[in-house]
């Protein structure tokens, strides 16, 4: 299979970030256009963006991209049921950005790859909407931040509660004074996750790129337990439930107490239950703290158990705010509920769902990155908390943070964390 180089994909994209940004700005004026979009990744989420956009009015999904020729061959068939045009297929996700006719992407491959394709599909002039968390790691997410800003682009995180009617409702509830001042938010990711058991590596399937699959990642050999699904557990490829299933309730503490990077990070955990492949720890509690916030500081903090628990005031999975006057509890994607003061007298609720894809379209449209309700920079400062997290616990101790300059202090062993070494061609490159 053709390979494309990094050299030879920025040759063909180099005038894209100033062409491809003039032409996506005139030939999407009108509400009515329709918008071509690539969906890169269909496992998992990848198929659900499928649905949602071949649902949408106005909008084509012209390209599928896969690394596993078996998964394209299935996602084509839900074309042919629906009686819907057949999209092209890649396999090398850089031939989808050097494809002019392509307006947006939408990236759903492991964690790993998130910035990377993010960064060239913006300077390929697409917008981009990219599942959770953002980045693999605190100096991509940035780099994102940066690219999108950069080459105008609009990018949409895919923590999909912000586009929910009544987590806005809940978060203005906070803000209004509904619970006083909140101090401390708790969330809660309280998922059965069983063994993988063990596996011994083996040949490569056949129809599978394998090369680009490992992408910015080191080469190692293929291994059905590092791969499909599976990545999430590994250090090179995924961020653990904190970073899978954990952010989209990080997203929500950290939007409910209103802040952003914290000062303080403290963590322990460990692979408890257990002797399997995996290699994050997946028994894990984290504490972020921000001395600046509020009258006398506040705090986020963050669970994750793997097996047989209790649930939280009925959340196994959500967020608990805690404030002066009472308390909310977020027990899924769109379910809110106050219990106030001393006799926990229920206050105000909701439970109603949104679209997160239709916001992405609005500001598409409209060439307004501030319409989206999960842009890059909140979805980076999320995504940084689960690695801050895994950090901490990762080297055993504490961290100390400059949220200016997205930096540990005084560390250089967990340091060494916030980025990594990328194998060529596949390096996140600078974006200012």
């Amino acid at each position: 299979m053709e390979t494309v180089s990094r050299r030879s994909f920025m040759k063909g994209t180099a005038a894209a970030g100033i062409g491809a940004l003039a032409a996506s700005s005139t030939a999407w004026a009108g509400a009515n256009d329709r918008l071509r979009v690539a969906c890169i990744g269909l496992r998992g989420r990848g198929n659900e963006h499928i649905e949602q956009f071949s649902t949408l009015p106005n909008v084509e999904i012209a390209t599928l991209c896969d690394i596993d020729e078996k998964i394209l061959d299935q996602r084509k068939n839900y074309f042919k049921e629906k009686n819907l045009k057949i999209p092209k297929t890649e396999t090398d996700l850089r031939k989808v950005f050097d494809d002019k006719d392509i307006d947006a992407v939408s990236i759903a491959t492991p964690n790993h790859w998130h910035a990377l394709a993010t960064i060239w599909a913006c300077q390929a002039g697409k917008d981009v909407y990219v599942e959770k968390p953002a980045s693999h790691n605190v100096f991509e997410g940035r780099k994102m931040v940066e690219a999108a800003a950069k080459y105008g682009r609009v990018v949409q995180v895919g923590t999909q509660i912000r586009s929910n009617p009544s987590i806005q409702e809940a978060i203005k509830h906070l803000q209004d004074g509904l619970l006083g001042e909140v101090y401390l938010a708790r969330g809660l990711c309280y998922k059965r996750r069983p063994s993988i058991g063990k596996k011994p590596d083996s040949d490569i399937p056949k129809g599978v790129n394998y090369d680009i699959w490992v992408g910015p990642a080191p080469m190692r050999p293929f291994n059905e337990n590092r791969f499909h699904y599976n990545w999430h557990w590994m250090w090179d490829t995924g961020n653990g439930d904190i970073g899978n299933q954990g952010v989209h309730q990080m997203d929500i503490a950290r939007w409910g107490l209103g802040v952003k990077l914290p000062k303080k990070i403290a963590g322990m955990g460990s692979m408890f239950l257990w002797d399997d492949d995996k290699e994050v720890p997946n028994t894990t509690t984290t504490s972020f703290f921000y001395p600046d916030e509020g009258p006398k500081g506040k705090m986020l903090e963050f669970e994750v158990r793997p097996w047989h628990t209790n649930d939280e005031k009925g959340a196994k999975i959500g967020i608990l705010f805690y404030g002066e006057k009472g308390y909310m509890v977020i027990d899924s994607y769109s379910n809110y509920k106050t219990y106030l003061g001393e006799k926990e007298e229920p206050g105000p609720s909701g439970d109603v769902g949104a679209n997160h894809f239709e916001n992405f379209l609005q500001a598409v449209r409209e060439r307004k990155p501030e319409l989206l309700n999960a842009p890059i920079e909140e979805g980076h400062y999320s995504a940084a908390l689960a690695h801050l997290g895994l950090i901490s616990v990762r080297v055993g101790r504490a961290l100390d943070f400059d949220p200016a300059t997205e930096q540990i202090i005084g560390d250089d062993e967990a340091a060494q964390y916030l980025t990594r070494k990328y194998r060529e061609p596949y390096v996140v490159p600078e974006t200012v």
